[in-house]
């Protein structure tokens, strides 16, 4: 079993696609938003699995709301991966700590969450390494992946992670790019293009993402009634590699 995602030959030759065929500012714009896509280096939005196990991943913790989010989690008894931004860990050590000792896994989504387009290798290696060392001062051991901000990347990015075997993250499930603040159209646009192998990306810490707490509960309760276990990115990924 192999991860979902292109090989290094077909993601050159999709590259060159998106830079000639289709022109170069269309492609490079298709190119950094692409879920499954980038030029260098691994990249995941999904694990092709028969098993029923699905991954949650919520974005930009620790903040406000991540202790309602623990809550949940506790009540739900499953795991979750948070993609945590360095400054927001500076200011909130205690929760994180708590993410740590609660068993959830810890991505890295940059320091000062900025688009990671046309930046610097010092700027990336500084936005990276600083939220790494953070994550390890809070508590994290495991693996660190990386989430770029807002899913952005084109050349600097994916060349810096692909130097320092770190591996890219995305989703294959967005409720909130389709169906923002709207909560019933979310939850409904999550269970329907849930599949084995999933990664789902909501944010529920921020003060403004009522919609994304109001439908994480509803989402665990119905997959789990369809019968999928809740894993960690981590733990997603080893189905597949105990596989190949």
């Amino acid at each position: 079993m192999k991860l979902k995602g292109a090989s290094k030959k077909h993601r050159v030759c999709l590259f060159v696609v998106l830079l000639t065929g289709l022109g170069g500012v269309y492609g490079l714009h298709r190119l950094s938003k692409a879920t499954s896509l980038q030029a260098f280096g691994q990249i995941t939005d999904s694990v092709n699995t028969q098993q029923k196990l699905v991954a949650l991943t919520f974005d930009d913790a620790p903040l406000e709301h991540t202790p309602d989010t623990l809550a949940i989690l506790r009540d739900k008894q499953i795991k979750a991966t948070f993609f945590v931004v360095g400054k927001h860990l500076e200011q909130r050590q205690t929760v994180a700590r708590q993410l740590v000792e609660q068993g959830h896994q810890l991505g890295n989504h940059s320091y000062s969450h900025q688009r990671f387009l046309f930046k610097s290798q010092a700027f990336i290696n500084q936005e990276i390494t600083t939220t790494s060392d953070l994550m390890r001062q809070v508590g994290y051991q495991g693996t660190i992946t990386f989430r770029p901000p807002y899913g952005k990347r084109l050349f600097g990015l994916p060349w810096y992670l692909s130097q320092h075997n770190i591996r890219t993250i995305m989703w294959d499930v967005d409720p909130g790019s389709h169906h923002r603040d709207d909560a019933e159209a979310m939850y409904r646009y999550t269970i329907d293009h849930v599949r084995p192998g999933s990664i789902i990306l909501l944010h529920p810490d921020c003060s403004t993402c009522q919609a994304d707490r109001q439908i994480l509960p509803r989402i665990i309760d119905e997959l789990q009634s369809r019968g999928y276990r809740f894993v960690t990115v981590d733990e997603l990924l080893q189905v597949a590699s105990d596989k190949n």
